[in-house]
């Protein structure tokens, strides 16, 4: 196993910065790691970048960012150590006593880990999974509630037992889908009405979503959605919705930001993956010029949703407004937001008096805080 969290032999803490990853956000997480990695103090941080390329193996040593950017790009990648396949890292840090390769030597300094990792295989409690075995700290929530929060079915039953309020869904397997699209076709205009949005339940980025305005839309939006995850989530589209966002950090007890709005330009009728990450796409008000009754509400909704998965960490909570009722809808909580300067989850923060590089290390501390509670839990009778 490996060493303890905290090296008192060594001034700084060593901390890995986890990025890249195998999912369809994988450039988005170039974005946010190459953002994250200049707000970390040199005087007080060890960095170790450790780069996880689209076929899953890790880089570590040399630029791996610089490397998976230039990839992303298309163009000739710069020099990096054999990239490891993700078997080999665990055998390393787990079953070795001792390093035994240069790549262990640089895993087996690291304190806790920071993960970017945006979607499958990174926010969804897999990675968090990993490093529970090898017993790094690491930033955000844990095992349970990524994987919760990731899958878009089961964090709504989860937040429809809290007694927070959801939209109306129907949930389509894709091997059903491919056997009967008849039948699914009829159960989703059975329990909804025209607009939809069709999802693949396990992605984030708004990749592989589509609004459905009528009945000659639904086939080619589950198609799509299916080609990203095996199963697809149709949800009760509200007309005119207004999108509203709040971040939450904390650990037991969390606290919540001031709540911000995003407003898609007119070239996009919803927040797509163009609109959040290209120039002009979107515009985020912050604060969202609600009443203040609003506001505190979808504060009090932000803070129920996080404890609702037991979170940590942070996290950023997406609710839907009814324009026309007022009705406020938990969308979804991203365990592992948009990190860079210009997302909405840090912009929240600076707006209440937090600045990136200070938000960078309060992450950290609740890391160290969360792996010490953990480390209270008895492991034998």
């Amino acid at each position: 196993m490996n060493r303890p969290a905290t090296n008192a032999s060594r001034k700084k803490l060593c901390v890995a910065v986890v990025f890249g990853g195998r999912s369809g956000e994988h450039e988005v997480s170039l974005l946010s790691a190459r953002a994250v990695l200049s707000a970390l103090d040199r005087e007080r941080f060890d960095v170790l970048p450790v780069g996880i390329s689209l076929d899953g193996r890790w880089l570590v040593g040399g630029d791996p960012l610089a490397y998976l950017e230039a990839l992303a790009r298309g163009e000739q990648p710069p020099e990096v150590p054999s990239p490891v396949p993700p078997a080999d890292v665990v055998a390393e840090l787990v079953a070795s006593p001792e390093p035994t390769t240069p790549y262990g030597e640089a895993l087996r300094r690291v304190d806790v880990a920071f993960p970017v990792l945006h979607g499958p295989y990174g926010e969804d409690g897999t990675i968090q999974g990993l490093f529970e075995m090898v017993g790094w700290p690491y930033v955000g929530c844990g095992v349970a509630a990524s994987a919760v929060a990731m899958d878009k079915e089961l964090s709504k039953a989860v937040f429809k037992s809290a007694g927070l309020p959801v939209v109306p869904y129907v949930v389509v397997m894709r091997r059903e889908w491919e056997e009967t699209p008849q039948a699914v076709a009829e159960r989703v205009e059975a329990h909804l009405s025209y607009p939809l949005f069709v999802k693949p339940a396990n992605l984030g980025s708004s990749v592989g979503v589509t609004k459905v305005h009528g009945p000659e839309e639904l086939s080619d939006a589950i198609n799509l959605a299916a080609t990203f995850d095996r199963k697809v989530i149709v949800e009760q589209g509200v007309e005119g919705a207004r999108e509203l966002e709040v971040s939450v950090l904390g650990n037991d007890e969390p606290r919540a930001s001031v709540v911000g709005e995003v407003r898609p330009s007119q070239d996009h009728e919803f927040y797509d993956y163009e609109a959040k990450y290209t120039e002009g796409g979107s515009e985020l008000l912050i604060p969202a010029p609600v009443p203040e009754k609003v506001q505190r509400a979808v504060r009090e909704l932000a803070v129920a949703a996080f404890k609702a998965i037991d979170g940590s960490g942070m996290a950023r909570v997406d609710f839907l407004m009814d324009p026309t009722t007022g009705t406020i809808y938990v969308n979804e909580v991203n365990t592992i937001p948009g990190f860079t300067p210009f997302s909405m989850y840090p912009r929240l923060w600076e707006a209440e008096g937090l600045t990136y590089p200070r938000l960078v290390e309060a992450l950290i501390e609740l890391a160290l805080e969360r792996a010490a509670d953990r480390a209270r839990n008895r492991i034998a009778r």
